[in-house]
Formats: structure tokens, sequence, C-alpha cells
């Protein structure tokens, strides 16, 4: 049994659907196989609204993909039902709009221009106007895991001292201390993403598979067989072994 995965989108649907083509090309030579995209599908790319779209549209017409919940797709939804909601896992100083975010971009896709620069009330407007419907009911019914197999995946990580089955939301989808920092085994090999790295990364119990998309690099696809993990590319599967986790 195999599964893919896909890291952090960010809004560059270029970069997703070559990540399908070779998802693709995998699957003619070794069969059809779920594709877990491990979510943040939008903000500071040039195109989450075709994003959300090719993969609303995709599961409506009977893929099988699984797209999971990110931090960045709740700040969205959240934003459209009230923009004066704060996420606890944000900085104080920050807010949907602040440029680290990338709230910004993603307004720009679905029409509305400058949102960073113009006044809270008439882009908030604007946005609730512009995205439609199905798109913040596809956000918003986003599972925040899956388990498949020897796999367990979700957006950021989980908290060693719960249960899988128990798991909050807000660690799902926002842990980086204490999930990171676990060298013991979880049980299920944890496929993630969430911590922007170079490359899709093992380090034996959890699967980091965000590779920096959101910041100019690619956005890998990988296969895992048991908790084997192997990266996509144009020449076929890279074997990506397990490495000693970074320090603390």
């Amino acid at each position: 049994m195999h599964t893919y995965a896909i890291g952090d989108i960010h809004g560059h649907l270029d970069l997703l659907q070559a990540a399908h083509q070779r998802i693709e090309r995998d699957m003619a030579l070794h069969g059809a196989a779920p594709i877990v995209h491990v979510g943040d599908l939008v903000d500071r790319g040039p195109d989450s609204a075709g994003v959300v779209e090719y993969l609303r549209s995709g599961i409506e017409n009977g893929q099988n993909w699984i797209v999971l919940k990110g931090n960045h797709d709740r700040l969205l939804s959240r934003f459209l039902d009230d923009p004066a909601w704060h996420d606890p896992g944000l900085k104080p100083e920050h807010s949907y709009m602040h440029p680290k975010i990338g709230g910004g971009a993603t307004l720009a896709s679905y029409g509305v221009a400058n949102a960073a620069d113009r006044p809270l009330a008439p882009v908030h407007a604007e946005a609730v106007a512009a995205v439609p419907q199905s798109h913040r009911d596809f956000l918003a019914s986003r599972p925040v895991s899956f388990r498949r197999g020897e796999c367990f995946f979700c957006h950021a990580g989980v908290r060693p001292t719960r249960e899988l089955e128990a798991q909050a939301e807000q660690d799902l989808i926002w842990i980086r201390k204490d999930f990171l920092d676990f060298t013991d085994s979880f049980g299920p090999l944890i496929v993630h993403g969430h911590t922007a790295i170079a490359q899709a990364t093992s380090y034996g119990n959890r699967l980091n598979t965000d590779s920096s998309a959101a910041y100019g690099g690619p956005l890998s696809a990988v296969v895992i067989e048991g908790r084997d993990a192997f990266l996509l590319t144009d020449e076929g599967r890279k074997p990506i072994p397990a490495e000693p986790h970074p320090p603390a």
C-alpha cells in the first residue's frame, strides 16, 4: 500500500499541477492511491483562488484527493466570517492582512486589489462579495487529519502527550515547539508541512513535506510505502533517507 502527499502549496497553482503530473506518472507504474494535500492552500503565492477551485472541483469530480486544513486556510475562512477575529496562533502584532501572512495576495487572486494597504471594512466587504460560497464551504469543511496504513497526515504536527485520536485542531494546524523537538516514536509516521525547510526531509518519526514553495522553493510530492518515503522527481522516485533530528 502506498500513499501520495503534497506539501504546503501557498497559492502556486502551476507548481501544484506539476506535482500532480509527477504523481500521475508514478501511478502509471505503481498503481493508483490517494493523494493527501497537507494544507496551506492559500496566501503568499499568486493564485490562491485557482488552487482552491482546482482542488475543490477535482474532488467534486471524483478525484481521490484528501485536502487537509492548514493554519492559513483557517485564517482566510475566519477572516471572511469576522475580520476582527484574531487567531491564537498568530503573534499579537500580526493580522491576516500583515505582509508576513500574505492574505493580501490571496484576496488579490479573487480580484480584491491592494487589500493590505486599504481600510479593513471595505476590504472585507469586497472579499465577502468576491470569494465564492463554494470556496468558503470547501475551506471551512476541510478535515484536520487523515490516517492511512502506517501514516498519520496533518498540517503542522501533533502534541506528543496526547493520543492521536484526541489531538486538538489548534495543535494540528499550528504546533512547532514540542512536536519538532520530539525524537521518540509517535506510533505512525507523522506526515506534515507547516515548517518551511529546503527539501522534504524524514526524521524517522516524522516526514516534513514543506519545501518552501511559499518562499520560492519547490513544491514537494512524495510517496510513502509503509514508512519508506520517496521524493517524486521528473526522473522518477528518489529515496528520502531518515536524517538526525535538528538540534533544539
